[in-house]
């Protein structure tokens, strides 16, 4: 991934001295097993214990030999003298290799998850700081009837809950190691050898591996990410329309300093939201290669190798990259309530047209019938909006027949739509004490 996009902390998980340091470990817990049933002497396993890997001899070495993996135990061999003959003891190449990015893949799933809180933190506060602000509610980018920009976060907000939860799903999944052999069949080396190092690096044993834990998993992992990038994208577009001139309800931080255009010195654009859309994409794509991976030849073959070293580092480096200018995003986000108001008003209370539907079945009209009526004033306002959908609906005697004047001005009010917003609140509060039990939340919620 290029510098632009990767965060310090999540770029050194993906380096290439965090992989060897990660390749290096596996092999020096399997010799501790080994050295354990006195396959390994003492004087070795002093040595082995204190090997390491000059990366730049490795790459010398790979030159020649156009294998990283044994490219490594060469270099790493050369730091220990004799001690090298026991290191990679009955292993195949990827028992080191893909235990080794379980290892990466479990400390950047932690990072994720914690960036990840960030953001649904930041969306929260979004949505209770502007729990009753009131705004117009569109389908199909028309407007449809009134909500509330807090109900609008509050979506978002449980939507990153989900992803939270689908995190946890994938990372317990990928948080296995294999040290079987070649084929998987543990022929040189015992399942308990793998069980001790496994467990001595934070993973759980595949239980039935072949020559490589199967691909299942991994796919799995990278479509959480891109789920997440999805969620991410979802609310940057909505960001962007909202940002929109002929919207303005919104808008991204815009720091002073900033310039917007080349060409136009007065554009303010949500030019960060544009480049979250655009990085989602870039995901939902490594999802396809992940599920790709799937199908191997036989027991094993390479053709995943070449893409992993692209997608996992790249995948993790984006998300990470996302979730944090997301969360400034949202922290910064300037909002105009006046303006959405002004919005809610555009049409001339059309907005109201279910509210005098149902009224009118209420008061007992036929439900199509009545359906027609309203239907016919509000095309009606929308073609000639000099004359206001509640003035047309004043002027109809089918419709004054059921509910006079007065009755249609009460049906004008947004607030009157909106009197469950606290229990939605409630209901999502709730669900939080019952997941996490978290009554700080919760008595700041109610």
């Amino acid at each position: 991934m290029i510098g632009r996009y990767t965060r310090p902390e999540m770029g050194r998980v993906w380096s290439d001295e965090s992989k060897i340091d990660c390749w290096l470990r596996v092999e020096i817990a399997v010799c501790q097993s080994w050295h354990k049933r006195d396959r390994i002497p003492d004087w070795a396993i002093e040595q082995i214990r204190t090997a390491s890997c000059d990366l730049e001899r490795m790459r010398e070495i790979e030159r020649e030999t156009d294998h990283d993996l044994i490219s490594f135990l060469r270099a790493t061999g050369e730091s220990i003298g004799d001690a090298a003959r026991f290191v990679h003891l009955g292993l195949t190449s990827s028992d080191v290799v893909d235990t080794g990015l379980a290892m990466q893949a479990v400390e950047a799933c932690r990072m994720i998850d914690a960036e990840l809180a960030a953001l649904t933190d930041a969306v929260w506060a979004l949505a209770l700081a502007h729990k009753h602000t009131v705004t117009i509610g569109r389908t199909h980018g028309i407007h449809a009837e009134p909500t509330t920009f807090g109900l609008k976060a509050l979506v978002w907000y449980d939507e990153l809950r989900r992803h939270r939860r689908r995190l946890a799903l994938a990372l317990e999944d990928i948080a296995v190691g294999q040290i079987s052999g070649a084929v998987g069949t543990h022929a040189h080396v015992p399942p308990e050898i793998e069980e001790e190092v496994c467990e001595a690096l934070g993973l759980k044993p595949d239980l039935a591996s072949t020559q490589v834990i199967q691909r299942d998993r991994h796919a799995f992992l990278i479509s959480v990410l891109a789920g997440i990038g999805a969620t991410i994208e979802k609310i940057a577009t909505e960001i962007r329309h909202l940002q929109r001139t002929e919207v303005r309800e919104v808008q991204e931080p815009f720091g002073q300093g900033n310039q917007g255009s080349s060409a136009m010195p007065h554009k303010r654009n949500p030019h960060e939201s544009e480049r979250l859309s655009g990085l989602a994409r870039l995901l939902r794509g490594y999802m396809v290669t992940a599920y790709e991976n799937i199908a191997l030849w036989h027991e094993r073959d390479i053709s995943h190798s070449s893409t992993e070293r692209l997608i996992f580092p790249d995948a993790f480096i984006l998300v990470d990259y996302s979730l944090h200018l997301l969360t400034e995003i949202i922290t910064d986000l300037k909002v105009f309530p006046d303006r959405m108001r002004y919005n809610l008003e555009l049409t001339g209370g059309l907005i109201y047209s279910q509210k005098v539907l149902l009224a009118l079945v209420d008061a007992g009209v036929d439900r199509q019938a009545a359906y027609k009526i309203v239907q016919r004033n509000a095309l009606a306002a929308w073609d000639d909006p000099t004359i206001a959908f509640a003035d047309r609906l004043k002027a109809d005697s089918e419709v004054t027949g059921a509910i006079d004047s007065a009755g249609i001005d009460a049906l004008m009010r947004a607030e009157d739509q909106l009197i469950h917003v606290d229990g939605l609140f409630d209901r999502i509060v709730a669900d939080v004490k019952r997941e996490s039990g978290d009554a700080q939340l919760a008595s700041v919620a109610l």
